[in-house]
Parts: structure tokens; sequence; C-alpha cells
């Protein structure tokens, strides 16, 4: 009889050692991730240490009670183990999307549909064609790497806009197209069924580092956060749908979200020259070039952006576990044809992504859909502040890894959340959007074909200015 309790007690003692090593390991991952105040760094450990010396104490009491430390030493590893998988998971997820030092151009290949060539190297005797009047750089690389990939110099055909390139295609004047497919969305602007009537049949990513700027999270900054709609790699360059700048106050604990509508008619600095062209275009080139238009419209500097695709915002708003906005406006969405009604809805995702899309509806047009879009992101920060984020946590990681990119790295994340976490307070956030009046005029992108655009109304654009300098300077 002693001897099967002394064997019992060895195999408590094994298990309780065990939850020690877990307890180690997470205090281990906890202290690297740098996300954790040094207060609740004592309370964890000194709070784990003390759980372990309970249940290996109890494996020395004589009777039965031995069992019930096992028992808890067991839950304890497990609960141990799943916080060690956890802080992992969330430092990876932080090293996935944080950190991103360059931009993508993916130049493509684009044949007809019906073509019969399915590589490359079927299309070597093909005539192609290229356009002029933006991104030759990149086009230039794009058709050197062709040459080399089929051991020959391909004929080539110039035209002077992607849109003439893609008429060029499709009436057969030639047989194959090359441009950045981030010039897509020009050309279903002019040719409505153009994605239906083509295909790619090669393509070719072109990395350009971005230049970046150190600065202290804890002192106040801006972010750039670009919405866009495309598939593939969140690096790849494409227009910007949404345009907010959040203006992060760390000391007064305020942030205010400014919206630029995307078919404001500016400058973008390095690329278009005197000539103007949308915001929306300017992420073509790079979300480097729209950060510098809205540096430049607005006198501020932007220290780090974030890019989000609409996939992600569904995702994050169903994590979530939806979202409440106050809606302006009683109307039906066109994505979607979700019903939205005046003042208070709770939104799950796709509900989110309609009513953030929609701009028919209103008289004011684009200058509603970008409110409506701060309120919606708005609703997420409301949400992910609060403890419905630690429910989902593992979900929410899940989710936005491949659909979120930012430039602020991996330590400075861990700094700002161990901020929050350390002083816990909370948070106002406001919102403004600049405004304009509608217009049809040329772009620097879409060459001589006039498109939409919205000219900035100065009055406006000196307001949002003033009181972004407001937030920054703690006034």
């Amino acid at each position: 009889m002693s001897k099967s309790k002394s064997g019992k007690n060895i195999v408590g003692k094994i298990i309780t050692l065990i939850q020690l090593l877990l307890a180690v390991g997470l205090i281990a991952v906890v202290w690297n991730s740098g996300m954790v105040p040094m207060k609740y760094m004592i309370v964890i450990i000194v709070g784990l240490l003390v759980l372990f010396g309970v249940t290996f104490g109890l494996q020395f009491v004589k009777n039965k009670i031995y069992i019930v430390g096992i028992v808890i030493s067991i839950l304890l590893s497990i609960i141990q183990a799943a916080g060690i998988v956890y802080m992992l998971k969330a430092d990876k997820l932080m090293a996935d999307v944080g950190g991103a030092t360059y931009k993508t151009d993916n130049m493509v290949v684009v044949v007809k549909k019906d073509d019969a060539a399915n590589s490359l190297m079927d299309a070597s005797m093909y005539r192609f064609g290229t356009q002029t009047a933006v991104d030759q750089e990149n086009t230039q690389i794009m058709v050197d790497n062709i040459n080399t990939s089929l051991g020959r110099e391909v004929k080539i055909e110039q035209y002077g806009t992607v849109q003439e390139l893609a008429n060029a295609l499709l009436e057969g004047r030639v047989d194959a197209a090359i441009y950045n497919q981030a010039l897509d969305g020009l050309i279903t602007d002019a040719i409505e069924d153009y994605s239906d009537r083509v295909r790619v049949l090669y393509q070719y990513g072109i990395e350009t580092e971005i230049e970046q700027e150190s600065v202290d999270v804890g002192e106040p900054f801006n972010v750039y956060i670009s919405g866009i709609d495309v598939d593939g790699p969140i690096a790849t360059n494409s227009r910007s749908d949404v345009n907010l700048i959040m203006t992060v106050n760390p000391n007064t604990k305020k942030i205010l979200l400014t919206n630029t509508p995307r078919d404001y008619y500016v400058q973008i600095p390095d690329i278009s020259g005197e000539q103007r062209d949308k915001l929306t275009h300017a992420g073509i080139y790079g979300v480097d070039a729209s950060m510098k238009t809205l540096e430049q419209l607005y006198g501020i500097d932007i220290s780090y952006y974030a890019r989000v695709n609409f996939t992600s915002l569904v995702e994050i708003v169903d994590v979530l576990g939806g979202v409440e906005v106050d809606s302006d406006f009683e109307f039906t969405t066109l994505h979607g044809d979700f019903k939205i009604q005046k003042g208070k809805n709770y939104l799950n995702g796709e509900q989110a992504l309609g009513f953030s899309r929609e701009r028919y509806s209103f008289e004011d047009g684009d200058n509603q859909r970008g409110r409506n879009q701060e309120k919606v992101l708005t609703a997420i920060l409301n949400k992910a502040m609060s403890p419905a984020l630690l429910k989902n946590a593992n979900e929410l990681i899940a989710s936005v890894s491949d659909s979120v990119q930012t430039n602020m790295t991996q330590q400075e994340m861990a700094k700002f959340i161990k901020m929050q976490l350390n002083d816990g307070a909370t948070w106002s956030i406001e919102s403004q959007a600049a405004t304009g009046h509608g217009d049809t005029q040329a772009c620097y992108s879409s060459g001589d074909q006039p498109l939409y655009v919205m000219w900035p109304d100065e009055t406006s654009v000196q307001a949002v200015s003033s009181k972004m300098q407001e937030v920054l300077s703690g006034n």
C-alpha cells in the first residue's frame, strides 16, 4: 500500500514539474513579447510560482488530497500551454503584418480569354503591346524579363494610354498586353466588361523598398489607413478606395480620424508634376505615393501606414461579433442589398462592408461614404479596445494575418500595446472629413479620358489640417 501511494506521488511530482517548465516557458514568451508592463510581469511570475508551490507541496501530503494537486496541476499546465500558443501566435501576427519595407508592382501579360496560349513560351511569336503614359520603368523591367525568359526580343507595339492598349488587345491589333496590374481599375472604368474578356498569361512581381521614418510611438503620430479591393498579396500596388488618416496622441489619449475622398483632385508628388490626378490613383504608384500626396495636401508628416482589404473588413467585424454604427440616413446598400435604418444599426461583416461602400444613395455622395467609413472604423476601434477582443483573439489573429500590412515594426506595436495595458486609459475618438465639389477632368493616370473628380475645398482642407495639428500638439 505504501509503495503504491509513493508511486502515485512520484507521478504527481513529475506532473507538477511539467507545470513548472510550462510556467517558465510562458514567462519567457510573455517577457520576450515586450507587450506586458513590468507590474503585470511581477504578478504573473509570482502567481505562477505560488501555484507551482501549492501543487508541488500537495504531493507530500499523506492522505489522498495530493490527487487534487495533480488535477489542479494538469489544468494549470493546459492553461499555460494555451497561453504560450496564444502569445506565440500574437507575436507571429505582429511579425507578419508589421515591419513592411517594400511595395510590389505586379506586372502582367494579358491575352484574350479564348487565346490558345497557356504559357509565356506559347506566346513567344506574339505581338506584345505596352503603354507609355505611366510606369515606364517597371514596364521596361517586365519587357526585359520576358525577353530573358524567351531567349529572344519580342516585338513591341506602343500605345499612349493603358485604355488604348486594352482596346488594341480586344480588337486584335496586338496579341498580348503588358502592363502593371494596378492599372486594371483604369481599364475597367473605360471598358466595363474587360475583366470578363481577358486572362493573365504571365506575371512578374517587382519589389521596391519604401523609405522608413523612425518615430517614437510614445509621442503623437499620424497613420495612413488605405482600404483596397484587390486579390493577391496585400503588398501589391492598387488603387486606394479608402483614404483615412488616424492622428494619434498617446499623451492625451485622443484619436482623430480624417477622411479624404477617393476622387480628390490633387497632385501626386514626384509622379504627376503640375498635373492633377485622383487621390485613389496615387495608390497605383505605391502606398508611399499616397502618403506623400496627403502630406503635401495637409502639410503634415505621416509616419506609418496600414493597408487593409475589403475581405479583412468582413472577417474582422464578424470575429468581433459585429459592430454598432449610427447611420445619418435610411437607405438600401447597392453592395449586398442591405436595408440600413436611420439611427443605430448592429451590422455583421458583409453589412458593414455594404454600409462602407455605399455612395449612390446620398446627395453628398463620396463625402457621405467617407463619413460612413469613419463610423465603421470607429466602431471597430471601440470594440477592439474592449474585453470583446480577448474572447475572440485567436480568430482575429488568424483572420487578419494575410489581409493587413503595416510599416510599424513588431517592437513598436508591442511598445504601444504595453503602454495601453500599463495605464488602461480610455481613448476619445473624433472624426472629420475634407469636402469639395464634383467636376469632370482629365487625370494624369488616365490620359485624355475625362473622369469624375472632386476639387478640394481649400477652406475645408485648412480646417482639417488645423484640427490635426491641435490633436498632435495636445490642445
